[in-house]
């Protein structure tokens, strides 16, 4: 079943792509992370034109992430002060980002740095999900309990000005740290087309101290806002998002995220997060070697 991609400018099978979507899906109610991080690089895997996957692939990002967002909030496990300076730092960095976007599309280079950056970003991703899964299961097997890390914010944020409470999150930080954060996903957003969850969940406990029960909702809170205004951006400047490419992933992953939480049910956490870690550094390797290896033909002409 081939369908025209108007803004890819390419054919492709449309149950290939909800079956992506799907798995993105699946994946994403499995361990509980927000998929954009690999729809990306599996779309250009698949032959989407990398400015082209990761525009569209932040709108498709904004639509998973309003059922998440919704269950959050009414089980109060949403920060909306916290939150809504995340989403101002999130706005301020898509407009830099989209500046950045540009500059690279104007230079020619723009498809080979969203590579490079995934490369090093599913590596790094990928070792430490690693390390972590395995720590976990060795420790189960040998009946040793892992000791919890200590809550609290970085020295670095503790010396910030303008300190205020954010009761929800159980601390007294400067709202510029948020905000600065907020800037950095912003930024990844545009250029990657994603959520930026990934980055955001650590961060927002190692470093800015907030308690756990807030963590994830709050993420969610300013990955919806700000992949929204992410595709607004791109439609109006980069002109790259491709909504028939979104609509598809969207089909597919509203369905993959309920079968996914489902099966995580029956699977214990740690086998979990090694399984993602081993798809990620997969996925990895592939878009490396699309870097590196040399073709057989380094140029074809196809007639139509």
């Amino acid at each position: 079943m081939d369908l025209y991609l108007p803004i890819a400018n390419l054919s492709v099978n449309a149950l290939v792509i909800i079956a992506l979507g799907a798995g993105v899906g699946l994946l994403s109610g499995m361990f509980g992370v927000g998929g954009g991080f690999l729809t990306t690089p599996l779309l250009i895997v698949y032959g989407i034109p990398p400015t082209v996957a990761a525009a569209s692939a932040a709108s498709q990002v904004t639509g998973a992430s309003v059922s998440g967002v919704f269950a959050h909030w009414q089980r109060g496990g949403v920060d909306v002060k916290m939150g809504g300076v995340l989403v101002a730092g999130g706005i301020i960095g898509s407009f830099i980002g989209a500046y950045i976007f540009r500059l690279l599309q104007a230079s020619g280079q723009i498809d080979t740095v969203i590579a490079i950056v995934y490369v090093l970003m599913l590596g790094w991703i990928g070792s430490v999900m690693a390390r972590e899964a395995l720590a976990a299961i060795i420790a189960a097997r040998r009946g040793v309990a892992q000791r919890a890390a200590r809550r609290r914010h970085h020295p670095l944020v503790a010396a910030l000005p303008f300190r205020t409470r954010f009761y929800a999150s159980g601390i007294y930080i400067s709202p510029l740290a948020p905000l600065l954060l907020g800037m950095f996903t912003g930024i990844l957003t545009i250029l990657l087309g994603i959520g930026g969850g990934f980055v955001l969940v650590p961060a927002m406990i190692y470093i800015l101290g907030m308690a756990t029960r807030v963590v994830l909702g709050t993420s969610l809170f300013q990955t919806l806002f700000v992949t929204a205004a992410a595709t607004m951006v791109h439609a109006t400047t980069t002109k790259a998002v491709d909504i028939v490419l979104a609509g598809l992933l969207l089909i597919g992953s509203v369905t993959g995220a309920q079968l996914g939480a489902k099966f995580a049910t029956n699977v214990k956490p740690e086998y979990l997060r090694l399984a993602l870690a081993v798809i990620v550094l997969l996925v990895g390797l592939r878009i490396l070697l699309g870097l590196v290896w040399r073709p057989e033909e380094i140029f074809t002409v196809q007639l139509s």
